[in-house]
Formats: structure tokens, sequence, C-alpha cells
């Protein structure tokens, strides 16, 4: 999990979790969210045992399957979620779990394309979306570019985001933030999408 000091991927996005506070801004979004009426979906990563039978993986996903990192027992069950790598953290299960979000089917490598993320906003009648998540320069990025490309009009929120930073590939949070400059309708900090969410 990208998310938790425990989590199989924290010595790669720890630090940049911690400087941006992405658990702390992710969570004043979702409760900002909530009290000011806005719909929130969950495009969630999961991965199924027959998954682990794929002929190729790239880098990334290699190291997930490893680790068990998004693992769930299989996509009719449960079993064995709660306090998993796929689990949702503690202090965004309120928002999660008060049977308005809407959790779309699990993507499977780094962007909705094979997901049903686009069908849902498109029957909720949803134009513009506020991005925010893990892991920047991968999900995020991927998320936003697809969403992008199918009509949407994104705005990134810069800092309920992190990336992993590696000693030979560099700093993903910050190649991502670049991208979003050069890609999204607009890049807010968690702050100012606050402000805009009570004054609309």
């Amino acid at each position: 999990m990208c998310w938790s000091e425990h989590g199989a991927a924290w010595d790669a996005v720890g630090t940049s979790v911690v400087e941006n506070k992405t658990r702390e801004n992710m969570e004043r979004i979702f409760k900002s969210a909530k009290d000011n009426g806005y719909n929130v979906f969950i495009s969630p990563h999961y991965f199924y045992p027959t998954d682990t039978h794929w002929k190729f993986d790239g880098p990334l996903e290699a190291d997930e399957f490893e680790h068990h990192v998004f693992a769930r027992s299989g996509p009719l069950t449960l079993t064995g979620f709660a306090n998993s790598g796929a689990d949702w953290v503690d202090r965004f299960k309120p928002y999660i779990e008060d049977g308005k979000t809407i959790v779309v089917s699990p993507h499977k490598v780094f962007g909705p394309q094979t997901n049903d993320l686009v069908l849902q906003l498109r029957k909720h009648g949803i134009g513009k979306v506020i991005l925010g998540g893990m892991l920047a320069n991968m999900c995020v990025e991927s998320h936003l570019r697809e969403l992008l490309e199918q009509g949407f009009e994104i705005a990134v929120v810069k800092d309920a985001t992190a990336g992993p930073r590696h000693p030979v590939w560099g700093d993903g949070y910050q190649a991502a933030i670049i991208n979003y400059q050069f890609l999204a309708h607009a890049v807010w900090s968690t702050d100012e999408v606050v402000a805009r969410m009570q004054a609309a």
C-alpha cells in the first residue's frame, strides 16, 4: 500500500507523502466534497489471483505482484481485504464507505482505460474532475491523460498526491508536477480546492 508506513511501497513514496501531507490533504478533500455535495469517485487498483498469470509485466507491476500490493483474493469476495495492501486507508473509510461514494471497477495497470470510471462520470453528468491520489507520476498522471482524451476538464491537486523517489530513475513526483502544468486545465493546492468547493 502506498499510503501507509507499513506498506510495501513506503520506502519509495514515504518522503513525498509526508512532505506533501498527502493523507491529510486527501482527507480534507473528501470531507469538503461530502460537506458541499460533490460526488466522489474512487478508481481502485486491484489484482486478483488470475492476474498473476500474465505473460509479461512492467517493472512496477512485477514489484507489486512480488509484494502483493493491491492483491485481493478474488473479484467477488472481500476475504482478506481488511488491513491488506488493497484496503482503504482507515482515515478515508468513513468517506468511502458512506454508501454514496462511487467505487468503480478496478484499473489493472495505471489508467482508467481498463475500468468503468469514464462511464460512471458520464452517467452522472460530470464534465469537470478534481483529481488526487497515488501515485503522482503513474496512476494519477495516467488518469489525467485518459480523462483529458475523453473530453473532461481536469484540475489536479498537487499536494493531494505523492510520487516515488528512485536513486537512479529520479523523483516521480517532480516529473508529474511538470507534466500536470503542461496537461491539466488547473493545478491547485488543497487549500484552493477546499475554498472553491465552499464557494460554489
